[in-house]
């Protein structure tokens, strides 16, 4: 895990790819009514929160997820295959089940879980598949 192995730009592509899938995920195209029934989520709360700070916070969050994950993914032998295999296993192996589990202490329901769950897993998968291919 060197430094001067991780492609900087790629990180940041692949931070900014998750705010891509989540406009698209969380849309109403997609999951997003569900989601908001499953959150307890109504337009009026999103109107109040401060949004500024929010997609502020998260960049920051998810650029450290990228960072993180272009740590382990900037062996050279890695390509876009496994790339966005060892995404996947991230999303699935590791985020999933901790969303999973504070989200029952939360007294949240499946499809909470799901939702958000696979939102990271489709995240990581394509963070891993743009950092395995831009080297």
């Amino acid at each position: 895990m060197d430094a001067a192995n991780v492609n900087w730009l790629a990180v940041l592509v692949a931070t900014v790819s998750t705010f891509v899938i989540g406009g698209l995920w969380y849309s109403p195209l997609l999951f997003g009514k569900a989601w908001m029934k499953a959150a307890d989520m109504t337009a009026e709360k999103i109107k109040q929160a401060n949004m500024v700070k929010t997609y502020s916070l998260a960049f920051v969050f998810t650029l450290v997820a990228a960072i993180n994950l272009g740590f382990f993914l900037a062996a050279p032998e890695v390509h876009a295959i496994n790339g966005a295999l060892y995404g996947f296993l991230t999303g699935f192996g590791w985020v999933l089940p901790a969303l999973g589990v504070i989200s029952l202490f939360e007294q949240k329901n499946w499809t909470y879980i799901l939702i958000n769950g696979f939102y990271w897993v489709v995240s990581f998968t394509v963070m891993g598949l743009i950092l395995g291919a831009w080297k």
